[in-house]
């Protein structure tokens, strides 16, 4: 499973949905969208500020997070930027792949 943070701004418009569907009914609308991806919500949290909620969610692969990305940008009312996590172990892995990469002016 991939994970993802996905940090959510709603407009206007999306703010009006938010207050009628109610906190649970966002995070249910999430979560159903998420299942169908074959997914699921690790964590919801509702802010205030420039960012509105964040979602930790896991997907099955990167094209399931960039899907879910597209929907939620493409509804008009909610601003969505998906990080890619990493693990630990990941960035393990990474660390000990050697590269062949110059820097600029080497």
């Amino acid at each position: 499973m991939a994970k993802f943070l996905i940090s959510a701004s709603y407009t206007a418009e999306g703010t009006k949905g938010l207050q009628k569907d109610g906190g649970s009914g966002r995070r249910a609308a999430v979560q159903k969208a998420l299942e169908a991806l074959g997914g699921k919500v690790d964590s919801f949290h509702f802010a205030f500020g420039k960012i509105d909620a964040y979602v930790i969610c896991d997907v099955p692969d990167t094209v399931s997070g960039i899907a879910l990305s597209l929907a939620v940008n493409g509804s008009g009312v909610v601003r969505a930027t998906t990080t890619p996590l990493i693990t630990v172990d990941e960035m393990d892995a990474a660390c000990k792949k050697a590269t062949a990469y110059r820097a600029p002016g080497a």
